[in-house]
């Protein structure tokens, strides 16, 4: 099945020169100063309209689909992973709106002048996310927050931060679930508020932006603050159900991120391997390194495929929680094996930072963890194939 149309290609297009034109040469420069994604870039990018892609026209986006979303990271991801996420931090969030704030905040996202950031998991609360005991109690008419949330990207930099805590105590250990609540928490940009602190986190890579733990100490929020009390089956403590049935598209996106770091290391490694000469002949001329392109270029298209499927399969409205985990284990495994191999091939150079593939390297690694570890993605494809063990 071929899944992609002359409008398709020519949004990939369009995608593809503008990262290699705009953004490549500012990742080359930015990353190994560990400096922030500049605020003009991101401004091309609103230009670009890649903050709306899936945000409906009538506010303002582009009205397109996971598919469409999946070719655009790829291309973006290919020069700088942090700007294939950042991307996400407008039209991966918003929801749990009402219809009220979906007219006052979609617009301004589709504009990249409204972007969040999600606090969601903890130190004792990762993978298990049902674990969350960051703690939101009634106040007055409005609630209060305290608690510890970690791995919260762009904490800093957003314009809202979407918080899950506990409202609720489970009346059965069994289903710990229940009782979490999301919150939409309104904040300056660049600032943190009266209540909310925060340290950055020494990461080795993902650079572009920073990575916060953050520390809730008695922050106050409104009574509206509460987000999905219009969803169906939504208000307090439903939220997350409501999360976890969002992640197919996080992973897809993070699959088709993967892809992108993936193809920037064959793609570099097709032209160093036509360069670099070694006794006399390119060293693309022998066979280690040709098989060892082949074998990438294979994973690489595999990949897509598989990812391109599961877009297609979420642009369709039908359930494919089992493949969107395929396509993200098999991608990010995938990305840190191909990129390893562009290093190799790059001998002695690929190990310094006057390349980009220590950059493709750092960062594929990191898409084994986040959006879900490589094993939580494969207990959710074995429970779809499996019966669940006895608890």
């Amino acid at each position: 099945m071929s899944y992609m149309t002359d409008e398709r290609r020519m949004i990939q297009q369009s995608a593809r020169e503008f990262a290699m034109n705009e953004v490549l040469p500012l990742a080359n420069k930015l990353d190994p100063e560990q400096a922030d994604i500049p605020m003009e870039l991101r401004d091309k990018l609103a230009q670009m309209g890649y903050f709306g892609i899936v945000i409906p026209e009538e506010y303002g986006g582009l009205g397109m689909g996971a598919f469409e979303y999946v070719l655009i990271t790829e291309e973006l991801a290919r020069a700088w992973m942090s700007v294939a996420s950042i991307i996400a931090r407008g039209n991966g969030l918003g929801g749990g709106f009402t219809a009220e704030q979906r007219k006052e905040y979609l617009p301004k996202m589709a504009r990249g002048e409204f972007l969040g950031a999600a606090a969601l998991s903890e130190p004792d609360a990762g993978s298990d996310l049902a674990n969350v005991s960051c703690k939101a109690t009634r106040d007055g008419d409005g609630w209060t927050l305290n608690g510890t949330k970690t791995w919260c990207t762009f904490a800093d930099g957003a314009d809202f931060i979407s918080v899950l805590a506990r409202t609720k105590q489970p009346s059965d250990p069994r289903r710990r679930h229940e009782g979490i609540s999301q919150f939409l928490v309104l904040k300056e940009r660049g600032k943190f508020p009266p209540g909310l602190s925060g340290s950055p986190i020494r990461k080795i890579g993902y650079f572009g932006w920073k990575t916060w733990e953050l520390h809730f100490d008695n922050l106050r929020l409104p009574a509206d603050a509460m987000l999905g009390r219009e969803r169906e089956g939504g208000g307090e403590g439903r939220a997350f159900q409501a999360t976890v049935s969002g992640l197919e598209t996080a992973r897809v996106h993070t699959a088709a991120r993967a892809i992108g770091l993936a193809r920037g290391g064959l793609e570099d490694s097709i032209v160093y391997a036509q360069r670099r000469v070694a006794f006399g002949h390119p060293i693309g001329d022998f066979q280690a390194i040709r098989f060892k392109i082949a074998e990438m270029a294979t994973e690489i298209e595999a990949a897509r495929q598989l990812t391109y499927f599961v877009a297609d399969e979420i642009d369709s409205h039908r359930r494919c929680d089992k493949e969107a985990s395929m396509a993200k284990l098999f991608a990010s495994e995938m990305a840190e094996r191909v990129t390893s191999q562009a290093m190799q091939i790059h001998g002695g150079y690929g190990y310094t930072k006057d390349f980009p593939l220590e950059r493709y390297w750092r960062d594929a690694r990191l898409t084994k963890i986040f959006e879900g570890t490589s094993e939580i993605q494969m207990r959710i494809i074995s429970d779809r194939l499996l019966p669940r063990p006895k608890s």
